[in-house]
């Protein structure tokens, strides 16, 4: 299984269909996540259904992200936050290419 960063590599794994281990660092996302701690992230398909306070590895104002979506705007837009409330933007569902689905 790759394991990767938060980066384009790992978007573009995503985009391949593989679930792959990607491993964060940074304090943005504790105690949910903690720096360094590997997590595995499916790719998110269109029958993949996004919720409120799933994490997700998504891109967002040219960056990416292991964050939690905080908001939903018409099931279309989600406003990604990390862990402290800190809002990063809103995004399209074509900007999420992974929801975790285990801390290892």
């Amino acid at each position: 299984m790759f394991v990767g960063k938060e980066n384009k590599i790992s978007a573009d794994k995503l985009r391949a269909g593989e679930t792959i281990i990607i491993v964060g660092f940074g304090e943005s996302m504790t105690p949910k996540i903690k720096s360094g701690e590997p997590v595995i992230v499916a790719p998110v398909t269109a029958e993949t259904v996004l919720k409120k306070n799933d994490v997700v590895f998504c891109k967002v104002g040219g960056h990416f992200f292991l964050h939690k979506v905080t908001a939903i705007r018409n099931g279309k837009t989600f406003q990604i936050s990390n862990n402290h409330g800190h809002a990063n933007g809103w995004v399209s569902r074509n900007c999420i290419f992974g929801i975790m689905t285990k801390k290892l």
